[in-house]
């Protein structure tokens, strides 16, 4: 299991280069980089979209739209402290350099280190998708095995309608009806309307902190869940009836064993594997997925709206270095769903599959 982790471990390098081969090249072609923005930003004509007459990126040594009548020498300068003024391949090969080191560099419109904003807003974000996905987990696989043990009788029908509906009602929508109806919009005032903590939270006590924070979670955490939670819930419905019918099952039925030791003796443990198989891409989803439209519904000063004011403003920077974050949890989170696997079921051995 040793040399299998190592592996793994060591093809994470391989594998976030390549997510930043690719978004690198894209953005070399993507209009309205940030020289632009800047020249948008002197020239005082605001949206820097509505300004672009050709396209292309800022490399290459394109002509800038909207950059007629400012000095050559303004616009070299530009170039100089962005760093455009070297070609691509070297500007990719030093961030990656930076980027191994975790020294993200500074932002460029916010006058701040990378690193200090990405572990500025990070809290939020893993707050959003933990609780979620514990949230989505807590009452997905209760309900899925119950699910599957009533399967076609009235509970299994309606509970499964009430599903479905959950499924098909779009975040944002479940967000404003929320919000109406319990954080003041126009019945109830329950919850606060936005942000993670309340403005005197610092001087609230141990517990009253506690109370403060579950009390402003509790929304955004419902409405990043609920899609999970339909999810998983039949995946975890359709696992358990997979080896409830199997042979296995049978014969510890024919031993006498009870209904609940067969369950949670035998099928429980072979039934989550493939639940916990989906653990990491829906912690991830969860985590990133809907992250930048709940954090703005809510007020959430997250990775995701971080990420989205940086693609606006094309602060490459701040948007490689939440990239490169992004990709590294993710892959990190598969590795743990491997050992997970180990845990639920000891039989598993990584290292004589991948022999």
């Amino acid at each position: 299991m040793a040399a299998y982790l190592l592996r793994r471990l060591l093809l994470i390098v391989p594998t976030l280069i390549g997510i930043m081969v690719v978004n690198f090249t894209l953005t070399q072609f993507v209009p309205g980089g940030p020289i632009q923005q800047v020249i948008a930003q002197v020239r005082g004509e605001g949206d820097v979209f509505a300004n672009i007459a050709g396209g292309g990126g800022d490399a290459g040594g394109v002509e800038y739209a909207g950059a007629q009548g400012l000095p050559p020498e303004f616009i070299a300068e530009l170039e100089q402290e962005f760093g455009f003024d070297k070609p691509p391949l070297t500007r990719f090969l030093t961030m990656m350099g930076n980027y191994l080191r975790f020294d993200f560099g500074d932002s460029w419109f916010q006058s701040e280190s990378v690193i200090n904003l990405i572990l500025d807003k990070l809290p939020v974000s893993i707050t959003l998708g933990l609780w979620s996905t514990l949230l989505a987990y807590l009452i997905s696989i209760p309900l899925g095995i119950k699910k599957a043990v009533r399967d076609g009788t009235p509970y299994d029908t309606w509970t499964s309608t009430l599903i479905i509906i959950a499924y098909a009602i779009p975040a944002f929508l479940f967000a404003v009806i929320l919000l109406v109806l319990f954080a003041g919009g126009t019945y109830w005032r329950i919850f606060p309307l936005r942000g993670l903590t309340s403005a005197d939270f610092d001087t609230l006590s141990t517990f009253g902190k506690i109370k403060d924070y579950l009390w402003h979670i509790t929304l955004p955490v419902l409405v990043t869940s609920i899609s999970g939670f339909a999810t998983l819930t039949l995946l975890t419905k359709n696992s358990f009836l997979d080896e409830i019918n199997k042979q296995y099952v049978m014969t510890a039925r024919a031993k006498g064993l009870t209904e609940r030791k067969v369950l949670y003796g035998h099928v429980f443990r072979n039934a989550m594997l493939i639940v916990i198989a989906g653990f990491p891409a829906m912690f991830v989803g969860m985590l990133f997925g809907s992250s930048i439209l709940i954090e703005t519904i809510f007020s959430l000063d997250g990775l995701g709206r971080l990420g989205f004011e940086a693609t606006v403003k094309r602060d490459y920077p701040l948007i490689f270095g939440t990239l490169y974050v992004f990709g590294l949890i993710g892959l990190l989170v598969g590795i743990l769903s491997d050992l997970m696997y180990v845990f639920v079921d000891p039989r598993i051995d990584f290292e004589k599959r991948s022999g």
